[in-house]
């Protein structure tokens, strides 16, 4: 048996992330948002309330990622969810995301 495969086989693997790259979920969320900045008054509902649940999703990624609590997962749709939506895209902001 070669040697490097036995070196191979020993080696520690590397971490794995339980997440995407960080740059990937802030770059989805820049095209969410913009997405739904550019509707119209003639967008159906069910293409904003799938755009606004795939922004809830980055945003929910983004808060694993860098260990921010958040309740996206927990509050109905209303004005508590919408004021946790932008507590959380403060709070990432704070912590140097762009978004």
């Amino acid at each position: 048996m070669p040697f490097g495969f036995v070196k191979a086989l020993l080696r520690p693997s590397a971490p794995v992330p339980d997440h995407r790259p960080i740059e990937r979920i802030a770059a989805d969320l820049r095209r969410v948002r913009r997405a739904r900045a550019c509707f119209g008054p003639g967008v159906s509902a069910a293409k904003k309330i799938g755009a606004r649940q795939a922004h809830d999703a980055l945003l929910a990624q983004a808060c694993s990622a860098l260990e921010v609590e958040h309740r996206l997962d927990v509050l109905g749709e209303g004005v508590d969810r919408e004021v946790e939506r932008f507590r959380v895209e403060e709070r990432l902001r704070g912590l140097g995301l762009s978004l």
